[in-house]
């Protein structure tokens, strides 16, 4: 599950030891331009013993290759080797306009990135020549040395997640990631927006890797009254298919073209941008509402588990949707019933 933006953070966190009981595997701590994730982390990592503990996401761009090796095999020793290292690119808005620095070259980044962060943790001497890093530094006062992490790491090879959507950036999670996160995944439509692209990279992968790891993300209501819920998604869909960039220039905008939607793309953008965003959110189609969700009775969840399943998703990341503590217990029991049930 994702642990929340904002808010709460000390009664949510109280909370982790009950949903690691009840069959919570993964937490996932974003970043954006919120609190740093990393000293959030670290506080879970003293307060819980089974679950991993992930970053999702840290930018490519907020950190040095170096720092975010470094950070990895910290988390990765504090908490006993349960830290998976998320990364993205994000968007323009938020590296240029909260990090100013420029949004350049995001696949070539995250191949660099990935690779010197794997020669970090394996206390390889740090000299590298890419097209974006070059370690030591070549220039400046020309005494750089190619240093190699003092401790050693509690692993190796430290799990990376890369989120991607692009089909550039999808191939590139297939090759040199364990996981791949991609944001609104719809079952029915992935094998046509993102097959290629799996197994373009899939053909490039280290069998050391092991199988790639799919993660998707969905908000989690079991019930016969619960239906409603579903439309508590509209205004998440509509401010990334809306509002996350700008016209000509919005990756969530192009993902819903991709999944088939383009007029309603368009017409969520508009009103968006022009500040009608109630009716951007009722403009997102029932489907994708409804497919990107696991909202519905008892037997629908159990379907929908089975479609994520046969559409290749190996990791569903949940976000409880109840008024209460116990509430969102009985849920992550009920559901982690279902998910061991269909094998």
């Amino acid at each position: 599950m994702f642990l929340s933006y904002a808010g709460g953070f000390a009664e949510t966190v109280e909370e982790l030891a009950d949903f690691e009981k009840a069959g919570v595997d993964i937490v996932f701590v974003p970043e954006a331009y919120s609190f740093d994730a990393v000293s959030q982390l670290g506080f879970i990592a003293a307060k819980t013993q089974r679950m991993q503990l992930a970053s999702g996401i840290f930018q490519l761009y907020s950190r040095t290759p170096a720092l975010t090796a470094m950070t990895a095999a910290g988390l990765d020793y504090v908490s006993g080797g349960r830290f998976m290292l998320g990364l993205g690119a994000s968007g323009p808005q938020v590296i240029e306009g909260w990090h100013g620095v420029p949004y350049d070259a995001p696949i070539g980044r995250a191949r660099e990135v990935i690779e010197i962060c794997r020669m970090v943790w394996r206390r390889e001497r740090l000299s590298y020549q890419g097209k974006h890093y070059t370690l030591p530094l070549e220039g400046g006062t020309g005494l750089g040395k190619p240093l190699k992490l003092i401790n050693h790491p509690v692993r190796e090879r430290i799990p990376i997640a890369l989120a991607a959507i692009g089909p550039k950036n999808v191939a590139l999670a297939a090759e040199l990631a364990e996981s791949w996160m991609p944001i609104f995944y719809l079952p029915e439509k992935a094998a046509d927006v993102w097959g290629g692209a799996v197994a373009e990279g899939t053909a490039r992968r280290d069998p050391s890797l092991g199988a790639l790891d799919v993660i998707a993300s969905a908000g989690l209501a079991i019930g016969d009254d619960v239906a409603h819920l579903r439309d508590h998604g509209r205004p998440q869909l509509a401010l990334y298919i809306g509002g996350m960039g700008a016209r000509g220039r919005n990756f969530y905008n192009d993902l819903a073209c991709r999944f088939g939607y383009e007029a309603e793309a368009k017409a969520i953008q508009d009103a968006y941008l022009d500040g009608r965003k109630d009716e951007a959110a009722a403009l997102v189609p029932a489907e994708l509402v409804e497919h990107t969700s696991l909202i519905g009775p008892e037997s629908y969840v159990a379907e929908r588990i089975a479609a994520y399943r046969a559409a290749g998703v190996s990791t569903l990341l949940i976000t409880p949707m109840a008024p209460d503590h116990e509430g969102r217990v009985r849920l992550i029991e009920r559901f982690r019933a279902l998910a061991d049930a269909a094998g």
